[in-house]
């Protein structure tokens, strides 16, 4: 496979159409995750709503967990010392363990006790048999021979030690989590504040939903994808609403979202057309870079500081405004919030068809994942790749992620891909 974006500069490359000065993905995740500085607030919640939150210290368990040495059959609880190592073994059965009663019960060389799952195991016992292979006969047990010595015994705190960290700093919270952190008692958790962020598109063409559309006019979709996507991720969000191409409206807007946010996002105004007033704002109110991004979609990007609050500008088409959110800012908004940093988790899986790519430039491609016959991952592009195409983001269920060093891809030949699943 490709190795993964460098953070290299890209080389000159001629004829290819691409900038030589864009910078390669890699490179604008670490310029913009250098030095950021995750919110401060914590607070205490409650597990119950502590779901997608980013857990601010560590959980260290108050118990061991398990707290007793347990079986993890219903079956027979018996010293491994008495199995013969050819041929059965019976042994006399002197009571039942339930799970849920104390312990302190024992057995004796030639006994055995009857188990129940989870039920603490008697002093002396180190071994459980399965019910399914044992036979009862005349107060006895007969098990057969192939046992093997500690099977089926959960171990006191094999799963959590008492003070140890059951979790840590930095872990977005699962519904796994949370039954972790009921599993040792813990009613409530550090978390660390939500990310307030603001976001807003800009445009004189754009107009909301409800209102009449007149010719050249569209209706405004990238603050309601946006909205999803900052949603799916836990923050709190400030809807500016729409910003007509005026510098004074795009100033008061930035002024006022800087003030109220942690971050603030926009999407259009970031490339060169004439009406396109970002960047003589930014130069005003902080310090912006606008980059051009060796990536498609996506290519114009502009990231820095307005007041205390940091700045994301996305581009204006509406594909290109999930990508660049998904595979740049996202990135960046997670190292915010105190989440730690995680590689993506991609699936690799064939393409069944070639998808042409020249070398310099990271390629981000709808497509659907599946499987063949043969029960393989295998992928498909969803057709038309154009940047303004939002329906093929709707039908598609993965990103096929064709890295920058890569080139064009065979048929049959593997591609990394990124299910939604999870991160829309």
């Amino acid at each position: 496979m490709p190795s993964p974006d460098s953070i290299d500069r890209p080389r000159p490359t001629s004829n290819t159409g691409f900038s030589t000065d864009a910078m390669p993905v890699a490179a604008a995740i670490a310029r913009m995750c250098d030095g950021l500085q995750p919110v401060a607030a914590i607070e205490r919640v409650a597990i119950r709503a502590a779901l997608s939150r980013v857990l601010a210290q560590d959980v260290l368990s108050p118990i061991d967990v398990p707290a007793h040495d347990n079986s993890a059959m219903d079956g027979f609880a018996v010293r491994g010392v008495d199995l013969s190592p050819q041929g059965t073994t019976r042994l006399e059965v002197v009571g039942t363990a339930l799970a849920g009663e104390p312990g302190g019960r024992r057995i004796e060389a030639g006994q055995a006790m009857r188990i129940m799952t989870g039920a603490v195991m008697p002093d002396g016992a180190d071994t459980v048999i399965v019910q399914e292979v044992a036979r009862m006969e005349a107060g006895h047990v007969i098990l057969p021979d192939g046992q093997q010595t500690g099977q089926n015994r959960r171990l006191r705190g094999e799963d959590l030690s008492r003070d140890m960290p059951a979790l840590t700093a930095g872990k977005i919270l699962t519904p796994a989590d949370l039954g972790l952190l009921a599993s040792i008692g813990v009613a409530e958790v550090p978390v660390r504040r939500r990310l307030r962020v603001a976001f807003f598109s800009t445009g004189n063409e754009l107009r909301s939903i409800g209102e009449t559309l007149a010719p050249g006019q569209i209706y405004d979709s990238n603050r309601y994808t946006i909205y999803g996507m900052l949603t799916a991720m836990g923050a709190d969000l400030i809807d500016m609403g729409v910003i007509p191409d005026q510098p004074q409206a795009l100033e008061a807007a930035m002024r006022a979202a800087s003030e109220s946010a942690d971050a603030v996002i926009s999407s259009g105004g970031v490339s060169v057309g004439e009406a396109d007033f970002t960047k003589q704002v930014m130069n005003r109110l902080g310090d912006v870079d606008f980059w051009t991004i060796a990536m498609r979609p996506g290519r114009p990007m502009a990231f820095g500081r307005v007041g205390p609050a940091y700045y994301f500008g996305l581009p204006g088409n509406p594909v290109a405004v999930m990508i660049t959110f998904y595979f740049l800012a996202r990135e960046a908004l997670l190292e915010l919030s105190g989440a730690r940093r995680q590689r993506p988790a991609y699936v690799s899986a064939r393409a069944d068809q070639p998808i042409r790519k020249r070398p310099g430039r990271s390629e981000y491609q709808r497509g659907v994942l599946g499987h063949d016959d043969a029960g393989r991952p295998v992928v498909s592009i969803t057709g038309t790749q154009g940047s303004g195409v939002l329906s093929s983001m709707s039908t598609s269920n993965c990103i096929v992620v064709l890295h920058h060093d890569q080139g064009s891809v065979a048929a049959g030949e593997p591609v990394d891909c990124l299910p939604f699943e999870g991160l829309l």
